[in-house]
This record gives structure tokens, sequence and C-alpha cells, in this order.
């Protein structure tokens, strides 16, 4: 399990989320937090997804060295809510490692 290469993105992500101002100090009320849409995307944005959902997820699968997601397509997501839009590049470029580094451990 690449959990050391994950955690680095993950870390990346973070510091990627704070450096766009898109960090929230507020987390999602409870409904939202529990939605079974995918991302959340009918009670969330997507950064507020990867903040308060992704990333402690991911997290806890990493410290309790538990099989992390072997399907995951963060990417898509993240070029249909920012499209070509230059400020979002570096994001989607992270998001895309996350999705080929979780898929290619998964074969």
């Amino acid at each position: 399990m690449p959990f050391l290469a994950t955690e680095k993105l993950l870390l990346a992500l973070e510091v990627e989320l704070k450096a766009l101002g898109m960090w929230s100090t507020t987390a999602p009320d409870e409904a939202a937090l529990t939605s079974q849409v995918p991302f959340a995307c009918d009670s969330m944005a997507f950064e507020a997804w990867l903040q308060f959902i992704l990333l402690p997820k991911m997290r806890l699968l990493i410290e309790a060295q538990m099989p992390l997601p072997s399907s995951i397509a963060t990417a898509p997501m993240a070029e249909h809510v920012w499209g070509e839009a230059p400020t979002y590049r570096n994001l989607i470029t992270l998001l895309r490692a996350l999705d080929e580094l979780l898929t290619k451990q998964a074969r």
C-alpha cells in the first residue's frame, strides 16, 4: 500500500486548497456530511467535499493501515467543476496524481 505517497498527496492538496483560499474554518452541517450523492454535490461545494470528507477519510484509512480505494476519480469532477481555469490547474494535477496512484496500486 502506498500510504506514504498518498499522505504526501493529501498534504499537498490541503496546502493547495489553503493557498487558493478554499480552506474553510466552518464544517458543513451533519446532513451535508452524510449525503449519499457522489461528492456530496447536493449539499456542499466540491472543495468542501475534499476538505471535510475525502481528506479525513483517506487519513483515517492510512492511520489504520486499511486498504485504500482502488477506483477513484476525483480529477474528472474537479475538471467538471473548475474547467480549464488556470487558477485550479495545480489542484487538478494533484487530484489526477491521487487518482492515478490509487488506481495503479490496485493493479
